[in-house]
């Protein structure tokens, strides 16, 4: 069954993307939680008379969203948090405390679009990359450097 995305979904696609997917799928879970409509002959032509209207829209998002990676890309957090003697974390680093880190320095990032290229949290001291997503296809790295504190 094809449908029209009214929201992103993880591992399906993006807001306004076309999909196929299983009758069940779409039947039970993405119409009634309203994350997609049916993808019929006319509310196909809505769709195209939508996204015409938003290219402009668009491309200004894309233009912000590449300008935010080219700062992200040179950003460098360092994380201070308790350690043992063998350089061991106390608990972890995560994204919700990179996303602070990001923040104290005037970058505001949802938390959710901040993964790590290696593991889902840092347990050693180091330096680590981290991936932000920033719009559909647009992500950029981060240096993490997480040191004890003193």
């Amino acid at each position: 069954m094809e449908v029209i995305l009214k929201q992103d979904v993880i591992n399906l696609g993006h807001k306004d993307d076309v999909v196929n997917v299983k009758n069940g799928y779409a039947t039970n879970y993405l119409i009634p939680q309203g994350m997609a409509i049916m993808a019929t002959p006319s509310a196909k032509k809505m769709h195209a008379e939508n996204i015409r209207q938003r290219a402009h829209k668009e491309a200004k998002i894309r233009q912000d969203a590449q300008a935010l990676a080219a700062k992200l890309n040179l950003a460098q957090v360092k994380v201070l948090t308790k350690v043992s003697k063998n350089g061991k974390v106390f608990g972890s680093v995560n994204n919700i405390q990179v996303a602070e880190a990001l923040a104290a320095q005037g970058i505001e990032i949802d938390r959710r679009n901040i993964t790590f290229a290696s593991t889902d949290s840092l347990k050693e001291v180091g330096v680590y990359e981290a991936i932000v997503k920033i719009y559909r296809d647009i992500t950029a790295t981060v240096k993490v450097e997480v040191a004890g504190e003193e």
